[in-house]
């Protein structure tokens, strides 16, 4: 496992981190949940067709997070054929998600250009009403005209002054109206959705679902991301709380880049820095390790304390009882000699 190439350099995360990769998490999972319920509630309006859809939503949210969090541990593991197997069934339900998450955030779009479609349909219905007596005035302009060519400025011209006089007052008034609503406030979801569309050239319509369809990808990727940081993570810790103190020099592991080796104090005792500054062979570090009481003298504990394999144990032993460290009883356990 790689794990144990990094011992020494890697450490569990503290709280905090832990608290905001739960926090990132648990909002993205919320989040992605309430969008797909939004989705299956609205297929049926029966109260337990809702409750019935609304469970389901649940399950298929719940669901596909443990699929991709089961994925990552049968993937570290190197069970390829069930990680490939909880992929497939991830992929399913965060198809089913995304879809959610899509009706969901079109549906607020859609609800916020509906409250400026009706705001921009009251304007256009004074434009049409102030259009509509401007037309009248200038039939009524016409027929005074026609009044003034054939002399008889006496019995009509009088009539239509006051009609029109009248639709220019209601003319006004429609104006003072119009200028009293609210202006159109655009949100920032509908003036972005105006910029794709003029930064691409495409409608309005096909701008929206692009923007919404990518925000639906990226809740659920982000999402997918925190909660395999959250499996790795418990992995590495079961990990470190096995093989915590196992005795590994800098020399048998990779340095990582931008790593500075742990100068020790000054005040520390000269026979002490001698001795870690001594180079110490497999066997004389499974010496030490016995003699101050960290494992105990058997070929299971050297091999799980020092990550070696049983016939790496097995060679160990056998060279360390030719040098006279070890000895073996009458009922094959080991013991130190000296």
């Amino acid at each position: 496992m790689h794990y144990k190439n990094m011992l020494g350099y890697r450490y569990p995360k503290g709280p905090f981190a832990m608290f905001s990769v739960y926090s990132f998490t648990g909002a993205a999972v919320v989040t992605s949940t309430v969008f797909s319920l939004l989705l299956f509630l609205s297929i049926d309006d029966s109260p337990l067709m809702m409750f019935l859809f609304g469970t389901l939503a649940v399950i298929f949210e719940a669901g596909k997070f443990y699929a991709w969090y089961e994925y990552g541990e049968r993937r570290a593991h190197r069970n390829y054929t069930g990680a490939f197997t909880a992929l497939v069934f991830y992929l399913v339900l965060a198809a089913i998600s995304i879809g959610g998450s899509i009706g969901g955030i079109n549906s607020a779009t859609n609800k916020a250009q509906g409250v400026i479609a009706i705001q921009e349909a009251k304007i256009m219905a004074y434009d049409r009403q102030i259009d509509a007596i401007e037309k009248q005035i200038a039939l009524n302009n016409l027929a005074a005209q026609k009044y003034i060519e054939m002399e008889r400025i006496a019995t009509g011209m009088s009539r239509i002054q006051t009609e029109n006089n009248k639709l220019r007052e209601e003319q006004i008034r429609l104006a003072e109206e119009r200028d009293a609503l609210p202006p159109v406030t655009q949100g920032s979801a509908i003036g972005l959705i105006d910029g794709i569309a003029d930064a691409f050239s495409v409608s309005q319509q096909t701008a929206q679902f692009g923007l919404v369809v990518f925000l639906s990808i990226l809740l659920d990727l982000f999402a997918a991301f925190f909660v395999g940081v959250i499996g790795e993570e418990l992995r590495f810790r079961r990990f470190y709380q096995h093989h915590a103190e196992i005795d590994i020099t800098p020399q048998e592991i990779s340095t990582p880049i931008g790593y500075l080796e742990h100068k020790p104090d000054i005040h520390d005792h000269e026979d002490e820095m001698e001795e870690d500054n001594e180079p110490k062979t497999q066997s004389q570090r499974v010496e030490a390790a016995i003699k101050k009481g960290v494992i105990t003298c058997s070929k299971k504990a050297v091999a799980k304390h020092f990550l070696l394999s049983s016939d790496d144990v097995d060679a160990l032993f056998e060279e360390m009882m030719e040098n006279g460290i070890l000895a073996k009883k009458a009922n094959h356990h080991y013991y130190l000699l000296s």
